[in-house]
């Protein structure tokens, strides 16, 4: 059974950063895509970032620059390091996986405000 676990979401400053993790179990987690979505209040769920299984990596255009998604494949493990945040960037944080159909994660809230 895949399972895709979140963590270290939270409240920060603006300026700030925050580093998510998910954990990935029932998978070959190395042969995978991986992707962080997020979905905020009124809003369409969007692709934040996405890393491939050889390491190269995709981002949207308003977190390029100050968000950077890596995988440690020993650990299944993916991960979203993110700096700089601005208030817009508050959402519900959700992992990603497709194998044949999508997988999602529980999501981890991301709050940036003062």
């Amino acid at each position: 059974q895949v399972q895709l676990l979140e963590s270290g979401g939270g409240l920060v400053q603006p300026g700030g950063s925050l580093r998510l993790s998910c954990a990935a179990s029932g998978i070959i987690f190395s042969g995978n895509v991986m992707g962080w979505y997020r979905q905020a209040p009124g809003k369409q769920r969007e692709l934040v970032a996405s890393i491939t299984r050889a390491g190269n990596t995709a981002y949207a255009g308003s977190v390029k620059g100050r968000f950077t998604i890596s995988r440690d494949n020993a650990n299944n493990t993916v991960y979203l390091q993110m700096n700089s945040l601005k208030p817009e960037d508050t959402a519900v944080y959700y992992c990603h996986t497709l194998i044949g159909i999508d997988y999602w994660g529980q999501g981890t809230q991301v709050t940036v405000s003062s």
